[in-house]
């Protein structure tokens, strides 16, 4: 089997997926826990830049990052309110605050590649590969990745 063929058996199935600017993304169904409108806030001072605050759910303090100052994009416009897609990880639950939620998607494997060597070295990191739709292309988010910090940083 090969290296591309072995990334889409792990990766092949239901996607909840969301945009980002115009970036389209998916995440495992089973490792989005739920999804959200915009909640409040709390701010954590001296964190890295990418994390927008702690939310309280249901008792459960989550932390926050902003998916595009994760990916070195521009902020959102004005009034435009964040959605959370709070994912489980090996640490715990994490929101992931996006532009927009998607629709759940089932992906064939025949149709899963690498990431294409032209990405974005930010969004690159990030993504695990990716599926060719008709008019577009589902970016697989390595939840993992995006929640550590570290990744991405210059050493």
């Amino acid at each position: 089997m090969t290296t591309a063929k072995a990334e889409a058996a792990q990766t092949s199935g239901q996607f909840s997926t969301f945009f980002v600017a115009d970036l389209f993304f998916g995440v495992d169904v089973l490792h989005v826990q739920e999804v959200l409108r915009s909640q409040q806030m709390t701010s954590v001072p001296q964190a890295p830049g990418v994390i927008e605050g702690l939310i309280n759910l249901r008792g459960q303090i989550v932390t926050a990052i902003d998916m595009r100052r994760r990916l070195g994009l521009p902020q959102r416009a004005g009034g435009q309110s964040p959605m959370n897609m709070v994912v489980r990880t090996v640490d715990g639950a994490v929101s992931l605050l996006v532009d927009e939620i998607g629709d759940v998607l089932d992906m064939d494997s025949a149709t899963y590649e690498r990431p294409p060597q032209n990405l974005d070295p930010a969004a690159k990191e990030l993504i695990r590969g990716v599926y060719k739709l008709k008019d577009k292309l589902l970016l697989v988010l390595d939840e993992e990745r995006t929640v550590d910090l570290a990744v991405g940083k210059a050493a």
